[in-house]
Parts: C-alpha cells; sequence; structure tokens
C-alpha cells in the first residue's frame, strides 16, 4: 500500500520553489523527544552531559525537557533539577515544553524563559493525547500562552498530526491550518508542524505549506518536525527548505520514536539532516564531527547503536 491507497495527497501544482535558505536554524529535541521514548529512565548526570556535548558542538536550541506530570512522562520527572543543574553555554537556547497551566508554574519557578506548547491537529489525538476535543484544546492552551507571553517567555506551537492520524488516516489540510493559524494567533511566535505517525511525503508537504501560506502565515513562522518511519523525513525536509522554511527539528543520533506507528524509526537524525545541509552550501553552525562523537557517546550510555546512517557512516 503506496500513499495514494492511503489517501494522502500527491503532487499539487505550484510556482517555482523559492531559493533555498543560506541559514538553517537547527531545533534539537533530542534530549526532550529523544529520552522521553526510552523504556529505562536515563540518569540526571547523563543528561546535562548529552546536552552540555551537543552545546558544545555547535547546537543553538536545545529542547531541554517538558514539565508534564512525572506520572505521563516519568522519564523527565527530574525536569526541575535538569534545569536547576545545567550549565547553560552562552548564546544557546534552552526551551522547555509546558502541557498546561500547572507545568507552567513549575517552569517560572525554574526560571525558564523558552517554552512550548504542544497541540493536535486532528480530534481523536486530541481526545488520547489531550484529553480534550479538537476546539477544546485551545481553553487548555490559552492562559498558558496569555501568562507566559505577558512575563515576556517566547512560546512555540507544536502541532501533531499534521499529516496523518493512526485513528482517523489523513488530516484535512484546511483542518492543520486552521487549527494552526490559532496557535500563531493566540500568541505563539512559531510553529512546528509534526509528521507525528511519519506518513509525509513532499506533494504533501507542499500542499500544506502552499495552504499555510495562502491563508496569510508566512514560512517564516513555520518549522518542520518529521520522523522517519517511511524512510521520507529528509525528502520532505529538503521540500520544506525549497519552499522557505528555515527552522527543522531533528534528534541528535536519531533517538526517539512514535508509539502510534509499527516499525517507526524515530526522529530525522540531526546528523543526518547536516550531512544534507552541508551538500546544499546551507550554513548551520554545527561541527558534524563533535555531533557524531556525541551521539556515539549517548548510544553507549543506552546500549544500543544509533539509527542515524551519517552516524554509523563516519564512526565505523
Amino acid at each position: 500500500m503506496g500513499p495514494r491507497e492511503l489517501g494522502l495527497p500527491m503532487r499539487v501544482a505550484s510556482p517555482e520553489p523559492a531559493e533555498l535558505p543560506a541559514e538553517v536554524t537547527i531545533w534539537e529535541v533530542g534530549a526532550r523527544d529523544g529520552l522521553q521514548n526510552e523504556r529505562e529512565t536515563v540518569p540526571l548526570d547523563v543528561k546535562l552531559e548529552f546536552l552540555r556535548r551537543m552545546a558544545d558542538a555547535g547546537l543553538a536550541v536545545l529542547e531541554a525537557t517538558s514539565f508534564v506530570h512525572p506520572k505521563w512522562v516519568p522519564q523527565l520527572a527530574d525536569a526541575a533539577e535538569l534545569i536547576d543543574g545545567l550549565d547553560q553555554a552562552p548564546g544557546v537556547r534552552y526551551p522547555v515544553l509546558v502541557p498546561n497551566e500547572r507545568g507552567l508554574d513549575r517552569a517560572l519557578d525554574a526560571k525558564v524563559r523558552d517554552i512550548a506548547i504542544f497541540a493536535a491537529a486532528s480530534e481523536t489525538f486530541a481526545q488520547r493525547n489531550l484529553n480534550s476535543g479538537l476546539d477544546e484544546q485551545f481553553a487548555m492552551f490559552e492562559p498558558v500562552v496569555g501568562r507566559a507571553v505577558g512575563e515576556g517567555i517566547a512560546v512555540r506551537g507544536y502541532l501533531s498530526m499534521c499529516f496523518g492520524d493512526p485513528w482517523e488516516g489523513p488530516v484535512p489540510v484546511e483542518q492543520v491550518v486552521a487549527t494552526g493559524k490559532r496557535l500563531l494567533e493566540m500568541g505563539c511566535h512559531q510553529l512546528s508542524l509534526g509528521d507525528t505517525i511519519g506518513v509525509a511525503t513532499p506533494g504533501h508537504v507542499e500542499a500544506l505549506l502552499r495552504a499555510f501560506v495562502a491563508a496569510g502565515v508566512g514560512v517564516d513562522r513555520i518549522a518542520v518536525h518529521f520522523h522517519d518511519t517511511y524512510g521520507q523525513a529528509l525528502a520532505n525536509t529538503a521540500t520544506a527548505l525549497r519552499h522557505g522554511v528555515s527552522t527543522v527539528d531533528s534528534s541528535a543520533g536519531g533517538l526517539g520514536g512514535c508509539p502510534y506507528a509499527k516499525s517507526a524509526t524515530g526522529n530525522l537524525a540531526t546528523e543526518d539532516l547536516i550531512w544534507m545541509l552541508d551538500g546544499l552550501d546551507i550554513q548551520h553552525g554545527v561541527d558534524l564531527g563533535k555531533l557524531v562523537d556525541t551521539s556515539v557517546w549517548m548510544a553507549e550510555q543506552l546500549g544500543r547503536p544509533s539509527p542515524s546512517r551519517v552516524v554509523k557512516a563516519l564512526s565505523s
């Protein structure tokens, strides 16, 4: 079964793509999105060393942890201790994920100045992940964003299931755009479009980006977050870059996974992304050798090899 049989958008007519960006911001999610999927809790000192090494490699945005209730994500129960023990490198941002007002309270207590919220583009995932409907979820996010912006805190909006939902199938493009616009209008400075189960294709990415632009949302406010379940993450990223997107989420060593799709291979590996960016002569500021060494070290801590093809190639 292929994308057409799954009902996913195929190739769409479009004008010439925009010029490639001269520079890309890599939003590194390994310490949060990657480690939260581990079966065993990673020790605090390992997490802190992981963040230190990634900062030393030149990554300028390191999503550090999540202030979600420990009952739901026990792997990140040490969020406050991690922020307290973090030796923050100059010029590096350390955003954290907050699920609700209680999470925001904890982030404020920890003196965090950069947060993200996590919304859903599909009704079923909103119910299952947020215990709220597609429209009702905004009642939970509005006070979080309002208070944070009032405190001078930058707020990023994650939007999950933008390309497909394991229960509903393809998510209508217009539904994704409407939900994403509400997050931006609420006060989020950036919207990260998540391919949570890794079913997106370049044609679908193009269709969604064109729809956002047609709705008045500039690509300068959009980031992309691809999973590599069907091996499309780099192709999808290249499509987004050619349509003006200049912030890409990725995970060092390809850490992370998708609990909603069998055989999911996790997040786009940062090393694989950098290899492609170097080939396109796009600046990113990261020392690939140092990052590969970091991912090899982290793989040793986790007791399994990195799934990143570039890590495997450069460390063999």
